[in-house]
């Protein structure tokens, strides 16, 4: 469970005036700055935007908020986040299905869609949810969002500046993903107080539109649809007895009678009886650990309710209070604790992680290493397998095997910083430079720092190469130049 902070580069400041949107409201001021990295969009006449276009913009929204933003590192409940929304994605309307995700470091709720296919949920996200069909009614909203294309829309109906527009969306989702503060939230209330009626209209009518659509999602996915307005409800109720709105209410207006046409619609619907996901339990611990500080309170409050529980919500506590342990230091408790669920589902990748975090955070990286191999031999290639075991393969030193690994995640998972990251440290500890310098211009073009991707290109070149890792290289430069003529030129 570890973090990754990123770090906050110059690139793409959100110094544009910010408005609280959903995708596809814009403010109608135009913008008060240039912004000249950004790819050209759309029409000039017509304004119309094409799904690829929608794409390539979206993986500028998505470096830059790799740059902006405090990212979660847990291959766990990364892993789960897409897992729901590819699944979901499968039971909607959206037919282009190239997703990406981020993970948002904040215990606030909120989530967010982005053009191209950017799905952000803050990992606060799952301690406001009382099930999983309460968390994927908020992701199958969002998926709503993107399926209408309520960013094209937005863009075609704005009479503003084109460029200006886009540009101040992309401000506006940093500043919303990021956690807002004091600058998000005069941002926000400025952009309110300049929105015209037609544009709230608007942003009402995607929002009812994205209820209905969600919904029809939630349902066909197989969970009861009244966890949508069970959800609504929920953040209603914080916004009633807490000072602070949440962040998702700040982006997707919410009242009264929004929730009671959502119950209603839900009604209208044959019921559904959703079995409760132990995944979605074991995930939500591993988020609610990651912002605790009291971890013996957390286990003590654990262990009261334990003997109220039954079947998954039971197993879930028992993780939760291993992962409590485990943060206290208390590596034999916790591998006690953790063995009465691997004797039940040995298998459950899950509780394999936490036996081998476990394993390596008592420095026993021989069975952290051994427990790991075992599992990947039933689980080739399995995402937090895979970190989970390059990372206990660093901890003991190994760093060629370590190396190995993340190359081939790096070849599965090419949009991955983290990966480049760490490929990079480790290929310097091996004394590999080219290696290095390749690593790190793949981790700064995946932040959308592009000059210096080049940068460390040219540098590898300097480097003793083989012909074919010089061919390599040479043709790394050519794509991000042709990306840097093509779409920001």
């Amino acid at each position: 469970m570890n973090k990754i902070h990123v770090p906050t580069l110059q690139k793409a400041k959100p110094y544009l005036l910010a408005v609280s949107i959903c995708i596809g409201v814009f403010s109608t001021q135009t913008a008060s700055a240039q912004i000249d990295n950004l790819p050209v969009l759309g029409d000039a006449v017509s304004g119309t935007i094409t799904t690829q276009q929608e794409y390539e913009f979206g993986r500028e929204i998505i470096r830059s908020m790799r740059a902006q933003t405090p990212l979660l590192q847990d291959p766990l409940i990364e892993e789960y986040i897409a897992s729901l929304s590819y699944h979901l994605a499968a039971n909607s309307e959206l037919k282009d299905h190239r997703l990406e995700f981020l993970l948002i470091d904040s215990d606030q709720l909120n989530a967010f869609a982005a053009p191209g296919g950017i799905v952000g949920v803050n990992a606060g996200l799952f301690t406001y949810a009382d099930n999983e069909g309460q968390f994927a009614s908020v992701i199958s909203h969002e998926l709503a969002h993107l399926s209408q294309r309520h960013y094209a829309r937005g863009v075609a109906q704005s009479q503003s500046n084109r460029i200006a527009s886009i540009a101040t969306t992309l401000a506006s989702l940093l500043i919303m993903a990021a956690g807002g503060g004091e600058a998000g939230q005069a941002a926000i209330a400025a952009s309110q107080a300049l929105m015209t009626e037609n544009r709230l209209q608007f942003s009402r009518g995607n929002e009812a539109e994205a209820d209905r659509v969600g919904m029809r999602t939630l349902f066909k996915a197989g969970f009861d649809p009244q966890d949508m307005p069970g959800m609504f409800e929920n953040m209603m109720q914080m916004r009633s007895f807490s000072r602070q709105i949440p962040e998702f209410l700040s982006s997707h207006p919410l009242d009264e009678n929004r929730v009671a046409d959502t119950r209603n619609r839900a009604l209208a619907l044959p019921p559904v009886e959703h079995i409760q996901n132990i995944e979605f339990l074991l995930m939500k611990q591993r988020a609610l650990l990651h912002f605790e500080n009291d971890y013996e309170g957390f286990i003590a409050n654990l262990e009261r309710d334990l003997p109220q529980l039954n079947g998954a919500e039971a197993d879930a506590a028992v993780y939760g209070i291993a992962i409590a342990q485990l943060q206290r230091g208390e590596f034999v408790a916790a591998s006690e604790t953790l063995s009465a669920l691997l004797r039940k589902d040995p298998n459950r990748i899950s509780y394999v992680v936490l036996e081998a975090e476990i394993a390596e955070a008592a420095e026993n990286y021989d069975l952290a290493i051994a427990i790991l191999e075992d599992n990947l031999d039933i689980n080739p290639d399995n995402y937090p397998l895979s970190i989970t075991y390059a990372q206990a393969l660093d901890a003991a030193g190994r760093y060629p095997e370590a190396i190995a690994v993340y190359k081939n995640l790096s070849r599965q998972r090419p949009t991955d910083i983290n990966v480049w990251y760490e490929l990079a440290e480790l290929q310097g500890l091996v004394g590999d430079i080219s290696g290095v310098h390749q690593a790190r211009a793949e981790y700064f073009y995946g932040i959308g720092e592009f000059g210096r991707a080049l940068e460390h290109l040219n540098l590898a070149l300097r480097e003793r190469n083989n012909p074919l890792t010089t061919a390599r290289i040479n043709q790394r430069l050519e794509d991000i130049q042709e990306t840097i003529d093509r779409y920001y030129r």
